[in-house]
């Protein structure tokens, strides 16, 4: 039985000092995404592509260890984010795991705004079989939204803080 289910969050970030340099600083590809998520767990893997650990979760006492493949391009002053292979450690032989990540972030007069939808679609796991479907649901939403207001919890601090350090270390 396959499960699906998703999560979406907006991000309307004020930033009230250097502003106007926001567009320029979306354009340090590599350092905005470190911000946005959890450098530790980033390896960049060429241009524009990085491969990404999410933190390991529990869900019904199972490890959950999810690990992404990210394509990021900045066109037109907004940066992209997009899942582009995903695998999922931690659950035993599940081949039909996908994992779906769009994300944008672009500069305005206030500031940042962007918005990201997380989804997942895998088979039911052997040893959850006589967990109901809309309970597995249930909670893989609240697991991928949880996952979603900690990204942007960071972005919220992170990524100002690390906006207002690049301004300083290029002077402005």
């Amino acid at each position: 039985m396959l499960l699906a289910f998703d999560a979406k969050q907006k991000l309307n970030l004020s930033v009230t000092s250097n502003k106007e340099y926001l567009s320029n600083y979306l354009l340090e590809e590599e350092r905005v995404v470190g911000a946005m998520l959890d450098s530790r767990k980033l390896v960049p893997e060429g241009e524009g592509k990085y491969k990404y650990t999410v933190t390991s979760f529990k869900v019904f006492q199972l490890d959950i260890n999810p690990v992404v493949s990210i394509g990021v391009e900045n066109k037109d002053g907004v940066l992209t984010m997009s899942a582009l292979d995903s695998k999922l450690d931690g659950l035993g032989m599940i081949d039909d795991f996908k994992l779906i990540l769009k994300a944008n972030l672009q500069a305005t007069d206030i500031g940042l705004e962007g918005e990201a939808l997380l989804g997942v679609s895998v088979s039911q796991p052997p040893l959850l079989k006589l967990v109901p479907k809309k309970i597995l649901e249930s909670t893989g939403h609240s697991v991928l939204n949880g996952i979603l207001l900690g990204i942007k919890a960071r972005v919220q601090q992170q990524l100002v803080n690390d906006f207002l350090d690049w301004c300083e270390s290029k002077q402005i």
